[in-house]
């Protein structure tokens, strides 16, 4: 078999059925890389999210007389390693500040797209965010990526709360205006009023 013929998704697959460790190694070579990108933008620790994709590579090869032909191997493999963050997310919920139904959410856009895309994703938000004039990204990241309240960020650069909700406000105005559809949806997922994700790894 050449190295060639396993990108067609047919073939890969049934020559995983058949333990060709050929195919398991032209898998490994083709996705690894991009699943711990993804594993990463979830569990935010890179040694964890190649702990997470060495495991969804071992459960490939254990359940690989079940995997069927018609079915898509991408879409799998980034099931598999969602599913293995949320196993980790599960067992350690006290490491971690944001809900399920975030995951749920931004998992379907990844997998939408792919890990490379999101990574632009990220990275085009963040550009907007350090665009963003002075004041009001000083009081974006308070709140963001510090997480501090409202009052508290009040406090701190001794103005008042109508301010900083003024400052948050038009920050999103900004955002929204300048970056795309999709990247808006992130962008909404991101910074839900309703919860404060901390952005260690994006600014």
């Amino acid at each position: 078999m050449k190295i060639d013929d396993y990108s067609d998704n047919t073939i890969l697959i049934e020559s995983l059925r058949n333990g060709d460790e050929s195919a398991y190694t032209y898998l490994i070579d083709t996705y690894h890389h991009k699943l711990c990108v993804y594993a990463n933008s979830l569990v935010k620790n890179v040694y964890s999210a190649e702990d997470i994709v060495q495991n969804v590579f071992i459960k490939v090869w254990e359940q690989r007389t079940r995997l069927k032909a018609d079915h898509s191997l991408k879409s799998f493999l980034y099931k598999l390693t969602y599913n293995e963050f949320i196993d980790l997310y599960r067992k350690n919920q006290s490491l971690f500040s944001l809900e399920k139904s975030y995951y749920d959410a931004l998992n379907g856009i990844v997998q939408e797209e792919d890990s490379e895309d999101f990574k632009r994703v990220l990275n085009a938000v963040n550009k907007e965010i350090q665009n963003l004039p002075p004041k009001c990204k000083e009081v974006f990241i308070l709140s963001k990526k510090e997480g501090l309240t409202n009052i508290e960020i009040a406090e701190h650069l001794d103005v008042s709360i109508k301010t900083v909700e003024a400052q948050i406000t038009k920050a999103f105005s900004i955002l929204r205006s300048s970056l795309e559809e999709k990247i808006k949806s992130v962008l909404f997922l991101l910074f839900s009023a309703k919860k404060k994700f901390r952005l260690n790894n994006l600014i």
